[in-house]
C-alpha cells in the first residue's frame, strides 16, 4: 500500500505501545519479548489497572487479564488503538512553512534545469480536515491487511489534498517530536458528512487494492474448487470399480445359490443379501455424486467461496482540523547562462496547487511531460528537446 498510509507491522505495534503506555502513566520493564507493565496510581487508562505481562508476538497462550499478547491482530493492540483514538478523537494543528519546507515539483528540475531559489508568499490561511481511518482487508483463509490511512479535504473547496495527508502522517509519526494541538472549532453537525465524504474518497483510492485481493482470493477459491472436483472424480472412479466388482459378486452368488445344496443355501443367500446391500449403498452414493457433478457441486462451491470472501472494514479513528497557508511560490530556474522564474499556487504542507503550461504548445507541465528548456519561456519535453 502506498501514499498516505501506515502499515500496522509488528515493529509499528511495539513502537506504538512503547509510546502510548508511558503517556497514560504506565511503566514498562522489558525482558526480551516479555514486558512487565505497571500502572501508576493516577494512570489514565482503563486497560491496565494492575501489573500485567505483555508477550511480544503471536502467543496463543497469552490472552487473559494478566498476560496479553501484542501483535497487529491481537485484541490487546486493538483495545490500545481504540482507547488512544477515544482519548483524542478530534484536535487541531497548524502546518506552516516553519514546519514544512517548500518542495519543487518533480517535473520542474532535470539534468539541465536547476531550481536556484524558492520564495513562498502566503496570502491567506485555509482549513482542511485530516481523518485517520483504520482499514482492514481480510480473507478468512488467506491473510489480513491492516493499515492506518489518512484522507484530507479542504473545507472550503472540498478538494482532496493528498500531499497534506502525507505531511500529516509524517509530522504525527511516532518517530517525530510531539506537536502542539488545540481544540477544533468544527461544528459537531459538520463532522458526520466530513467523515462520510473522506471515507468515500478513501475507499475509491484503495479499491484497486481491494480488487487485487479479491482476485487473489477468487483464484484461491477456484483452485480449491478444482481440487475438490478432482477428488470427487477420483472417488467416483473408485466407487464405479467397487460397483462393478459387487455386481459380478452378485452374479456369482446367484449361480452358486442355484447350484448349492440345501445346507449351503441359507449361508449363500445371507451373503448375497449383504453384497446387494453394499451394492445399493454404492449405487446411491454414485448417483448423488453424479448429480452434484452435473450441478457443479453447488453446496461445496458456496462453502469454499464464502470462506474466501473478503471482508473490508473502514473505521474512522480521529479527525484533525489542519490550518495551512496558501499563496504562491516562485521558483528561480537556471540552465547554463539562462534564467527564468516560474510562479504557481502553493500550500504549506500541501505542495503545488496548480499547474503551468508550456509557453510554446500550451500543454500542462507534469511528471509525464516535464520541463526541459527555459530559453524562450518554460518549454515541455516535446518542445524543448
Amino acid at each position: 500500500m502506498t501514499d498516505a498510509s501506515v502499515a500496522i507491522t509488528q515493529s509499528a505495534v511495539e513502537r506504538f505501545a512503547e509510546v502510548y503506555l508511558p503517556s497514560v502513566g504506565c511503566s514498562i520493564e522489558k525482558q526480551g519479548d516479555n514486558w512487565r507493565v505497571t500502572p501508576d496510581e493516577d494512570a489514565e487508562t482503563e486497560l491496565i489497572t494492575e501489573t500485567v505481562s505483555i508477550v511480544i508476538g503471536d502467543d496463543a497462550d497469552a490472552d487473559n487479564d494478566l498476560v496479553r499478547a501484542l501483535h497487529p491482530e491481537s485484541s490487546f493492540f486493538q483495545e490500545l488503538l481504540t482507547e488512544a483514538s477515544e482519548r483524542s478523537p478530534v484536535g487541531k494543528v497548524s502546518v506552516d512553512t516553519s514546519r514544512t519546507s517548500v518542495e519543487p515539483p518533480s517535473w520542474i528540475e532535470n539534468d539541465t534545469v536547476e531550481v536556484t531559489e524558492t520564495n513562498f508568499t502566503p496570502f491567506y490561511d485555509r482549513t482542511a480536515v485530516v481523518i485517520l481511518f483504520q482499514v482492514s482487508i481480510e480473507t478468512v483463509s488467506e491473510y489480513q491487511t491492516e493499515l492506518l490511512r489518512a484522507a484530507a479535504i479542504d473545507l472550503r473547496s472540498e478538494e482532496p489534498l493528498a500531499k497534506l495527508e502525507e505531511t500529516f502522517l509524517e509530522q504525527t509519526s511516532l518517530e517525530k517530536d510531539s506537536i502542539k494541538t488545540g481544540r477544533t472549532d468544527i461544528e459537531r453537525c459538520d463532522v458526520e458528512p466530513l467523515v462520510r465524504d473522506a471515507g468515500e474518497i478513501l475507499v475509491d483510492r484503495i479499491q484497486p487494492r481491494i480488487d487485487e485481493i479479491h482476485q487473489e482470493a477468487s483464484r484461491a477459491a477456484d483452485s480449491e474448487v478444482e481440487e475438490y472436483r478432482q477428488m470427487q472424480e477420483q472417488r467416483m472412479e473408485e466407487l464405479e470399480g467397487k460397483h462393478t466388482t459387487l455386481s459380478s459378486k452378485v452374479d456369482e452368488l446367484n449361480v452358486a445359490i442355484e447350484q448349492s445344496a440345501q445346507s449351503e443355501r441359507m449361508e449363500l443367500l445371507k451373503e448375497r443379501k449383504e453384497v446387494k446391500s453394499a451394492y445399493k449403498d454404492i449405487e446411491e452414493e454414485l448417483a448423488d455424486l453424479r448429480e452434484a457433478r452435473e450441478r457443479g457441486f453447488p453446496e461445496r462451491q458456496r462453502e469454499i467461496r464464502s470462506r474466501h470472501a473478503i471482508d473490508v472494514r473502514v473505521k474512522p479513528l480521529t479527525l484533525t482540523q489542519v490550518e495551512y497557508e496558501r499563496g504562491e511560490v516562485t521558483f528561480e530556474l537556471t540552465t547554463g547562462d539562462e534564467s527564468q522564474s516560474v510562479t504557481i499556487g502553493y500550500g504549506s504542507g500541501v505542495g503545488t496547487t496548480e499547474s503551468i503550461v508550456c509557453s510554446n504548445c500550451g500543454q500542462n507541465l507534469c511528471e509525464e511531460n516535464p520541463i526541459s528548456a527555459i530559453k524562450c519561456g518554460v518549454q515541455c519535453s516535446h518542445c524543448g528537446d
